[in-house]
């Protein structure tokens, strides 16, 4: 069972305003709608080395196809100013989901090494010891509104279990889309919820997919996969023909139909939350998400060979970042 209320995050209103791929374009038909994780750590790194690739990232976008977003989070930490200068927010301020009134920069790292595609990654990591007090969640995504048509895909890593401590916690791993202001009046969300020791009454592992019409609890159309996703998974969500496709390395697992179809331009975000607080376990645990690259190529529908072509060209190339969807 997935939760029966939206996520409800206060965007602009709390966090600020901020700005928001030649190499490779990729094969496309147009809309007709308009296993292991990455070892390393960065704060492990030399002043050296987090010197250098502070000065390769790339401060603005330089002119490529329309209508594309690419990142491979190549970032020192969560006070890298370039996070901001390519449009994106680490969440600080209150409320929920999950345990309110925990979520801090803290969590959010760029190790490299490991087997990430281009060597680096965006680790999310949730601390707690059962307490509110202790609880850090942990959440990064676009300060702007900018997915509506088209086809947005990440390489993600998800966990079963602890980096340390005691396995047990009801941990929720997203990738999802949703409207800046959770009052819309055309509120819309797009959900990837990962939980590995289930959740709201449903055991896990479990995979919920879950498209909401709009802010009011219930008011959605979800299915859950029960199967196991640790480690790097490809997930895609493709919006076209009034109609929501959700794919797990290239096997479409939900579909939903154009009564929750998104609205208006919604903001790609990650994170990683707490249910719940369970009592049954004990003593300080972490828990590490990751996100390789994420990629939007805006009004058309790209499968997912092209994808992963288009982003192989991105790295080819040696370009971190590059974003047109403003000129689409």
């Amino acid at each position: 069972m997935s939760r029966s209320h939206p996520a409800r995050r206060h965007r602009r209103a709390v966090l600020g305003l901020a700005a928001p791929l030649a190499v490779l374009a990729a094969t496309t038909t147009a809309c007709s709608s308009t296993d292991a994780p990455a070892a390393g750590n960065a704060k492990g790194e030399t002043a050296a080395a987090a010197t250098g690739r502070q000065n390769t990232a790339t401060p603005s976008a330089p002119a490529g196809p329309p209508g594309v977003l690419f990142d491979g989070f190549r970032y020192t930490g969560p006070e890298d100013p370039n996070l901001t200068a390519h449009g994106w927010e680490v969440r600080t301020d209150g409320g929920g989901p999950g345990v309110k009134d925990t979520w801090t920069k803290s969590g959010v790292s760029f190790p490299s090494g490991g087997d990430a595609q281009g060597g680096q990654a965006m680790q999310l990591q949730l601390t707690t010891d059962g307490t509110s007090k202790n609880t850090k969640q942990v959440e990064m995504g676009r300060s702007e509104g900018e997915f509506l048509n088209g086809t947005v895909a990440a390489r993600v890593w998800f966990s079963d279990k602890p980096a340390t401590g005691h396995n047990g916690d009801h941990i929720n791993e997203c990738f999802y889309t949703i409207s800046p202001s959770h009052t819309s009046t055309k509120y819309s969300e797009l959900d990837y919820e990962y939980m590995p020791n289930g959740g709201w009454g449903s055991a896990g592992p479990r995979l919920d997919t879950t498209s909401w019409r709009s802010s009011t609890p219930g008011d959605r159309d979800t299915t859950g996969t029960k199967k196991s996703l640790t480690g790097w998974h490809t997930l895609m969500i493709t919006a076209d023909n009034k109609a929501v496709t959700y794919s797990v390395d290239g096997k479409a697992v939900f579909t939903s139909d154009s009564r929750s179809y998104p609205r208006e331009k919604l903001s790609i975000r990650f994170s990683s939350w707490l249910i719940d607080l369970p009592t049954t376990v004990t003593g300080p645990r972490t828990w590490d998400m990751k996100v390789n690259w994420v990629y939007y190529q805006a009004d058309k529908n790209v499968p997912q060979a092209e994808v992963e072509k288009a982003v192989a060209g991105f790295y080819s190339a040696g370009t971190p970042f590059l974003n047109t969807v403003g000129k689409s």
